[in-house]
């Protein structure tokens, strides 16, 4: 049997992307160790660098678990496979299998809806009074509350659903080993493993700011048996008038790249193969420079910030006006609780 070579192990859909992917990567994984090991040092300054670097860096980890989801960047399918599981370890996605993650992600553009195996939502209302305070209170504070509920189902699932109980073996020993490592960094810097958290919460804060108005889509359950229910079809123009380009900015597209350009989502759901260093130029080509889709993040720091207790329990994700031009998201309350990462 013929074993592939390493440069078709790595070859690139887009040869033109090795340099700015392989460094994006590096910035990702050497970026993350390099700013673990600042965590761990009694300088403040570099604590606060280390905080900022290792959570932006879990944050560029968590775009590539999308960019590997699509096979946009390498040919073979194991390496697509291989880097996602690699990046799902960073971010501490891991309990679930890459493959599920990326087959759920797929059901969002296949069926154009926002597909959810936990229906938090029914969770929080079933729960007594002092836990739903206790939830709100936290989203009050900017912890992502909802969020940790969501990784925390994703542990817990292979123990209650008999459909996913083939994961038990795979949840126990990714437990064992993450709770391994962290217990080894608290042995050599306790310190480290509280200024780790704060990173994660800020990567988690990050990616559910961009996730909240990337859509005003409909939420629909999984079924328990892990089926979908049935879905009216929607078409292109629902997608198009449903999806929302939330760019970080708009007259310096670098800046951009700090979400590994997922904010130009319009043009991914268009074409959703184009990898994310191409997205800023079929942006362009699709929609010019001006687009009632493209609501700049500044102008939605605002509705993010109101909205964020109403978001918790709502099912209605909220308008955006017609036109262009500031304030127009004011009334758009956004999704919560539909990240990549949990959806399994």
């Amino acid at each position: 049997m013929e074993t592939k070579s390493a440069s078709s192990w790595f070859e690139f859909r887009d040869p033109s992307g090795r340099v700015p992917t392989w460094a994006a990567l590096a910035y990702c994984t050497v970026g993350y160790a390099v700013g673990v090991w600042l965590l761990t040092l009694s300088s403040i300054a570099a604590n606060a660098v280390g905080v900022l670097l290792t959570a932006h860096a879990l944050v560029i980890a968590a775009y590539f678990i999308h960019e590997f989801a699509h096979f946009s960047i390498f040919k073979n399918r194991g390496t697509n496979n291989w880097f996602g599981e690699l990046m799902c370890w960073i971010t501490g996605a891991c309990y679930a299998r890459f493959d599920d993650l990326r087959r759920k992600h797929l059901r969002h553009h296949a069926d154009r809806a926002d597909v959810i195996t936990f229906d938090y939502r029914k969770f929080l209302r079933e729960r007594p009074a002092w836990m739903r305070k206790l939830v709100f209170a936290l989203e009050w504070l900017y912890i992502p509350a909802v969020e940790l509920i969501m990784h925390g189902f994703v542990i817990a699932l292979p123990f209650f659903s008999p459909y996913h109980k083939g994961l038990r073996t795979r949840v126990i020993t990714v437990l064992a080993v993450r709770l391994a490592l962290f217990g080894a960094l608290a042995w050599y810097a306790p310190r480290a493993v509280l200024l780790y958290a704060v990173s994660y919460l800020l990567m988690l804060t990050a990616l559910r700011f961009l996730d909240a108005f990337q859509h005003t889509y409909v939420a629909y359950p999984i079924l328990a048996n892990g089926q979908m229910p049935d879905i009216e079809r929607r078409d292109k123009d629902y997608e198009y008038h449903n999806t929302y380009s939330n760019l970080i900015s708009t007259t310096h597209p670098w800046l951009n790249l700090l979400s590994l350009n997922f904010v130009y989502h319009n043009a991914h759901h268009a074409k959703a193969s184009v990898p994310w260093y191409r997205l800023p130029e079929l942006h362009r080509e699709l929609y010019g420079e001006q687009d009632p889709q493209v609501l700049p993040s500044w102008d939605l720091l605002r509705t993010f910030h109101r909205n964020r207790m109403a978001r918790i329990l709502d099912d209605d994700y909220g308008v955006v006006a017609e036109g262009v031009g500031p304030g127009r998201a004011n009334a758009f309350v956004g999704a919560v609780g539909v990240s990549f990462l949990t959806a399994v």
